[in-house]
């Protein structure tokens, strides 16, 4: 997912953009001393031409377009930089915002089948009774076996009060049926908590970092408290990350205040990120492993740094660097690499990731949550100290 600011440019902003752009393609064309460039100008001129005039097929100017501007940001080697056109663009912004006009389930491939993971409760589709398991082979009529993830979710995801039909498999039934569905505004919770059954232990997990995160962490802590938590055991585990701010609202509720994050600019620009204070000054424990990435790794190195609390689990995916999402006139948006990130302590962790205070390597397959329950050994121990 990645860690990303947005910037939305006003009306005089895209105009200078194009005057940059006039202003750079008059100095290549006439500046001598970018004569190599103005020669691949002119190749690339003359591809385009030929490609418009000899082709076998019609190409339509805006496939060019997209295609020379995505090859242009591909060039830079850098796999978190990249074009969105308005469909990618429109399932990002929904993404940071945690909602969607959808169905309300949560789709994989299994075994080459478009398979539903999860059916969120109180959704269009967990009240038709879709459930886990369930194949999905036709979405409005359209054959869904080998379609790939990407068009499955922008199919069944659409404007609020639409239809969309899928048609289900399950195992045991004796044959396929259709289940028309209304779409409705689709909140994901990025946030849940339980206490773990007599330990005074509150479990709380972060699956991403959403505009709504930090709204959602304050409810779960604050119901989580009622309930007797005298401890937190806070999971980042395949955190992909998410919004800037979001994270370091999070941070918040678990280091003291101070700096959370330092952002650096090529330009040399450095900008600091605060926690509020908002401290529970409850004993921590942060459960990491290769898949905490980005947002999430700035959350575990403040703790780490801080001293707020103890990592277990594996060293983390190592991202370090910052995301600026450029909307563009044609409702895309250019999601570009602008900046890298420090921790509090000043520790650069792009390509290195985030080594946890107590290591306990998980198998994936595994039975038995080995960091789960050393974290929870750690915090009983602080908290029989504590006592």
């Amino acid at each position: 997912m990645g860690m990303y600011y947005y910037y939305r440019p006003g009306r005089w902003g895209r105009w200078l953009a194009v005057l940059g752009l006039v202003v750079f393609l008059v100095i290549v064309v006439f500046g001598g001393m970018l004569a190599s460039n103005y020669k691949h100008l002119g190749t690339l001129l003359e591809v385009i031409h030929l490609v418009r005039t000899r082709y076998l097929e019609p190409v339509n100017a805006t496939t060019l377009v997209d295609g020379a501007i995505r090859g242009l940001v591909k060039s830079l080697n850098d796999p978190y930089s990249v074009y969105l056109d308005p469909g990618e663009y429109a399932r990002l912004q929904e993404q940071i915002r945690g909602s969607f006009g959808g169905l309300g389930i949560l789709v994989g491939i299994k075994e080459d089948q478009l398979t539903v993971m999860r059916a969120y409760e109180g959704t269009p589709a967990y009240r038709k009774g879709i459930r886990q398991g369930d194949v999905i082979v036709r979405i409005d009529g359209r054959d869904a076996r080998g379609m790939d993830l990407d068009t499955a979710v922008s199919l069944m995801r659409g404007p609020v009060g639409t239809e969309v039909k899928l048609t289900i498999t399950r195992k045991g039934a004796p044959q396929p049926w259709d289940v028309n569905l209304v779409r409705e505004e689709i909140s994901v919770p990025t946030v849940e908590g339980r206490m773990i059954p007599g330990k005074g232990i509150g479990y709380i997990s972060l699956t991403q970092f959403t505009e709504k995160t930090p709204d959602e962490l304050e409810s779960t802590i604050t119901r989580l408290k009622k309930e007797g938590m005298r401890a937190v055991l806070l999971d980042l585990r395949n955190n992909p990350g998410g919004e800037l701010r979001s994270a370091v609202k999070v941070a918040g509720y678990f280091i003291p205040r101070g700096p959370v994050v330092y952002i650096q600019y090529r330009s040399g620009r450095e900008e600091t990120y605060s926690s509020e204070g908002k401290n529970l000054n409850l004993p921590l424990v942060v459960l990491i492993n290769r898949a905490s990435a980005s947002a999430a790794e700035i959350l575990a190195g403040a703790v780490k740094d801080t001293g707020s609390g103890i990592l277990v689990g594996e060293k983390t995916f190592g991202k370090g660097i910052v995301q600026t999402v450029y909307e563009l006139d044609n409702s895309a948006a250019l999601k570009l690499t602008t900046a890298r990130y420090l921790t509090p302590a000043r520790h650069d962790i792009n390509k290195k990731g985030i080594v946890p205070d107590v290591v306990v390597e998980q198998e994936p397959q595994a039975q038995v949550d080995l960091q789960l329950e050393r974290a929870i050994q750690i915090l009983e121990s602080r908290m029989a100290r504590a006592a």
